[in-house]
């Protein structure tokens, strides 16, 4: 029997070409034995994204204001399940990833997978900025640490799932290409990696970097957020092992200087090592408690 399909998008302000991958989209899929719906997720646009998503044939929904990746997300699953997918296919509004591999990834869940990743690391990549590449590549190394599975595009916005997976509860503010993953093996479903195309934007601008130092920057503070949240003894622990280090270290210079002079000194520096250690303790004992509160 063919699944039931929903293609799902979200949108900021890409009047410029949601019509033309709402079209492309309809063009491979009109060639299937699939019966599929598209739909947008609109997420505050200030141009005309919405009146040429649905004049393209899309269902619209609309964010009263820009709520950014992770809400979006969210709201697309909502929707999604209302429409009864059978299997949800994430793609971008920009065009960068290709219509003509939807498909690919509808096959591999056919199979029996419950979420594929699109991996542009896998495949093609005509352009991507090397700050992105280099931070999109740390990011699936902290991923593949937590999971415990090799990942190698955990930043890929080009997947698609069933909907026991679109059902995952997503609470945390990471992007949703992240989260995903996390809860889908924590949950035991399976995980395929395909090869997929990635091309350059038309305009050759990207709205979620604005500039590379700004990208490195929510790069590395999402990572720390991801240790914390999903290894918190790992998080909490190297940083109580570096503070407990330094304040033995400290005391064990103290301790041989009394040994070579029999006098006692160096009281600021005697309290300083004490602090560290009760400090270094302290902190990982809270990763004790993070690792235990933690689904």
């Amino acid at each position: 029997m063919p699944k039931n399909i929903v293609i799902s998008i979200p949108a900021y302000n890409e009047e410029k070409t949601i019509g033309l991958v709402i079209n492309r989209i309809k063009s491979v899929m009109n060639k299937t034995k699939y019966s599929y719906k598209i739909s947008i997720v609109d997420d505050g646009s200030r141009d005309k994204t919405k009146e040429v998503a649905k004049k393209a044939g899309a269902i619209v929904y609309s964010h009263p204001y820009n709520y950014g990746l992770a809400e979006a997300f969210r709201t697309e699953m909502e929707k999604a399940i209302e429409l009864k997918a059978d299997i949800i296919v994430h793609t971008d509004a920009d065009g960068q990833y290709l219509a003509e591999e939807i498909p690919n990834l509808i096959k591999e869940v056919e199979n029996g997978y419950d979420l594929v990743l699109g991996s542009r690391f896998r495949g093609r990549i005509q352009y991507m900025p090397l700050t992105k590449r280099i931070g999109n590549k740390l990011f699936s190394r902290v991923i593949s640490k937590i999971t415990r599975m090799k990942i190698t595009d955990a930043q890929t916005g080009f997947r698609a799932f069933t909907k026991e997976v679109a059902k995952l509860n997503l609470i945390s503010n990471h992007t949703y290409t992240q989260e995903q993953i996390i809860k889908a093996v924590h949950n035991k479903f399976r995980i395929k990696e395909i090869p997929s195309t990635f091309i350059k934007r038309g305009s050759g601008k990207s709205r979620l970097m604005k500039n590379p130092v700004e990208y490195a920057l929510k790069a590395w503070i999402n990572l720390f957020r991801i240790y914390r949240d999903y290894r918190p003894l790992k998080f909490f622990g190297s940083f109580g092992l570096l503070f407990l280090s330094i304040g033995l270290l400290i005391g064990i210079y103290l301790f041989s200087l009394f040994i070579i002079t029999g006098k006692v000194g160096h009281l600021p520096l005697t309290m300083v090592s004490v602090l560290l250690i009760l400090l270094g303790v302290q902190i990982i004992f809270f990763g004790f408690l993070a690792d235990m509160r933690k689904q």
